[in-house]
């Protein structure tokens, strides 16, 4: 297994149009490579949820897995545009918002993905050089 020590992993609806989206433009703005990524149904998350107390391998939201802390919702989307650079690390302060606000809106989207964005039929395959920040 890869050295996650000093990475957070992002696990991701991988057939979702947004989600890879969101993850290109992850890629693109993470110069210090901090997030690692992986498919809600790969084998790394399978496995890697099957010790945890947690099935989050069917649910219906991002995960981030950062400090030993999951994050989902809102929650991981802020965190996640926290350690960006870009402008849209100045979202982080969308914490100060209800997260029963934020996650209204959030599962919103999520709920209508599919519908909205499109759905792929299989999950993305990374670049031979994005390789190495797959799980």
């Amino acid at each position: 297994m890869k050295n996650l020590k000093n990475n957070a992993i992002i696990f991701f609806d991988g057939k979702c149009n947004l989600c890879n989206a969101s993850v290109n433009f992850i890629i693109r703005n993470d110069s210090k490579a901090f997030f690692m990524f992986s498919p809600l149904t790969s084998n790394f998350s399978i496995d890697f949820f099957k010790d945890k107390k947690i099935n989050f391998l069917n649910s219906n939201t991002i995960i981030l897995f950062e400090n030993n802390i999951f994050y989902t919702k809102s929650d991981a989307i802020l965190r996640i545009f926290k350690n960006l650079n870009t402008p849209l690390k100045y979202f982080w302060y969308l914490k100060f918002i209800p997260k029963t606000i934020r996650n209204f809106v959030y599962n919103l989207i999520a709920n209508n993905r599919y519908s909205w964005f499109g759905k792929r039929t299989i999950c993305m395959i990374p670049s031979q050089e994005l390789l190495n920040r797959f799980l």
